[in-house]
């Protein structure tokens, strides 16, 4: 696992292997230890929670164009209460302000609509200030949900982002979950991010995964569910939630109560 700090202030973490650095610990090892301005963590890890790469490839993305560089890398065969104590050591010794990890699931969802991005946070503040939904999974969890929960234990804030990526093409490396999930992370981090070069790749990644489905009768009556289902779950969203129906219906009792105070009192002058 290697650590790369780029020019924007931001840390970009990421999981291939590396050549070894200088030896500050057994397992952690540290090139240089950077001078940072109110930083931010960037995190993705391969596995089941990389579903059509799509995670690995919007951190490889970023550090490509953050011209990001190498400063420290962790042991990644660790044992996983070693592995998390390692790293939230490191990052408080780095003073990170915030960790938001990115992630990419299957799902059923179809590649010709935009790319489902969720965003949760186990901090109500965080969860405020960001936008973001508070996390109520309750669940089996890989190294990502053990990460968060020691990150939560030791006051660091911290958020995770994730991209649905359809099953059908889990083994194809997908540019549009990385692009969507940059999309989203900008908007959190409040940075933009030039996701122009991701933009081209994941139109040729929907044409060609068109292409290769069209071949199937099967799998395209599929998708044509798929996106169906998709148009619904849009159309549900644009409409107000009961919660705000209840809100603007309780302002409009109260504004209408109050006009007609300034009438009675009008009258009576």
């Amino acid at each position: 696992m290697r650590w790369r700090c780029c020019s924007t202030g931001h840390l970009v973490l990421s999981c291939p292997g590396l050549p070894r650095l200088r030896a500050v610990s057994e397992e952690l090892l540290v090139a240089s230890r950077p001078e940072l301005e109110h930083p931010i963590l960037i995190a993705a890890f391969r596995g089941w929670n990389d579903g059509g790469q799509g995670a690995s490839l919007a951190t490889g993305y970023l550090a490509k164009l953050w011209d990001a560089r190498r400063f420290a890398e962790i042991e990644p065969n660790l044992r996983w209460r070693t592995f998390t104590d390692l790293i939230v050591g490191f990052l408080k010794e780095l003073q990170i302000e915030l960790i938001i990890s990115l992630g990419s699931l299957l799902a059923d969802v179809p590649h010709t609509r935009p790319c489902p991005v969720t965003g949760s946070a186990s901090d109500p503040e965080l969860v405020e200030r960001l936008g973001l939904s508070a996390s109520r999974y309750e669940g089996p969890t890989g190294i990502v949900g053990v990460l968060h929960d020691a990150c939560r234990e030791a006051d660091l804030p911290s958020a995770s982002l994730w991209a649905a990526v359809p099953h059908y093409v889990s083994l194809t490396p997908s540019p549009k979950a990385a692009l969507a999930l940059c999309e989203r992370l900008a908007d959190v981090i409040g940075a933009p991010i030039d996701t122009t070069e991701l933009g081209e790749a994941a139109e040729n990644y929907s044409e060609q995964v068109s292409e290769a489905v069209a071949a199937d009768p099967d799998t395209a009556a599929y998708i044509e569910e798929l996106e169906q289902r998709a148009d619904t779950l849009a159309e549900e969203a644009d409409l107000p939630s009961g919660d705000a129906l209840a809100a603007e219906l309780t302002q409009f009792l109260r504004d209408r109560e109050r006009d007609n105070g300034d009438d009675d009192v009008a009258r009576g002058q």
